[in-house]
């Protein structure tokens, strides 16, 4: 272990929340982590690990800080990284939500930020927990198409565009030309493995900020297809997983509009659900 790294297992390696720390990879990025007060350096305990993706307004911090009862309760390690607006041009606010900007991989950074921190806490690592919503929903759901070997069970909320798993569609409305973009293939298989939860508010269905318009950095033809909302966007990508043997389970908030905070306990009950093993896939 260098110094550097050692410094940084001296500062991780301890319950409670951290502070945000620059990604190994790629400093312009970083994450913040919560461990159980139960974590010790002297114990040989293995953690589970939940990835928690913000959306748009990038409040990553927070979003750790909602999930920290669910991580004492069930002693699970939380990572939440932090993919900042701007980068690479000024204004921009999309950038993770499309897994690939400018060259840059937000898949493979959120994956060396999983290794980076193995090697701080003993985690179940090689499958984790992932949650996102509105952005972090169009993050994860693409995610899961990139990665489904590496996922335990994934929770997408209400995204604002969806990608679905359609061979004739190009990404990133459908999953056509994946191997040749991503150098990952799309495969049904290990994805049909993998719990998924679709879960949105009851009242989220606004749409102005939804349908993407031809002068959208988003604009691309189909992207509309899907529906007017994130419900009727979310029940289509519902629809396209169970055409292709996924039973996604579908939590509809009674009361809540496009709120993040407000869908979380059918979240953590659906993580617990999977942590116990009952939930099938």
């Amino acid at each position: 272990m260098t110094t550097t790294d050692q410094r940084r297992a001296a500062v991780l390696s301890k319950p409670g929340p951290t502070a945000l720390f620059a990604s190994r990879m790629d400093q312009r990025f970083s994450y913040c982590c919560y461990a159980p007060s139960s974590y010790s350096k002297e114990s040989d305990r293995t953690y589970p690990l939940a990835v928690l993706v913000h959306g748009s307004l990038r409040n990553a911090d927070i979003l750790r800080d909602e999930f920290i009862d669910f991580a004492e309760e069930n002693q699970c390690v939380l990572l939440a990284p932090l993919f900042p607006c701007g980068i690479e041009e000024p204004g921009d606010t999309h950038n993770y939500k499309l897994i690939l900007y400018r060259g840059i991989r937000f898949d493979l950074l959120l994956l060396d930020m999983i290794e980076e921190i193995s090697g701080v806490y003993r985690l179940q690592k090689d499958r984790v927990l992932m949650h996102g919503f509105s952005g972090g929903g169009q993050f994860v759901h693409r995610f899961f198409y990139l990665h489904p070997e590496r996922l335990l069970g994934v929770s997408i909320g209400a995204p604002g565009t969806v990608t679905l798993p359609d061979e004739n569609a190009d990404w990133w409305v459908g999953t056509r030309r994946m191997q040749e973009i991503f150098g990952r293939p799309f495969n049904p298989q290990a994805m049909r493995q993998v719990p998924v939860q679709l879960v949105v508010g009851e009242k989220d269905t606004e749409t102005g900020t939804v349908v993407v318009k031809p002068t959208s950095a988003l604009w691309t033809d189909g992207i509309n297809d899907t529906g007017n909302t994130r419900i009727e966007r979310l029940r289509a990508l519902e629809a396209a997983f169970v055409g292709m043997g996924i039973a996604p389970r579908f939590d509809m908030v009674p009361g809540v509009g496009h709120r993040g905070g407000l869908v979380q306990q059918p979240v953590k009950a659906f993580f617990v659900d999977v942590l116990n093993g009952t939930t099938a896939a």
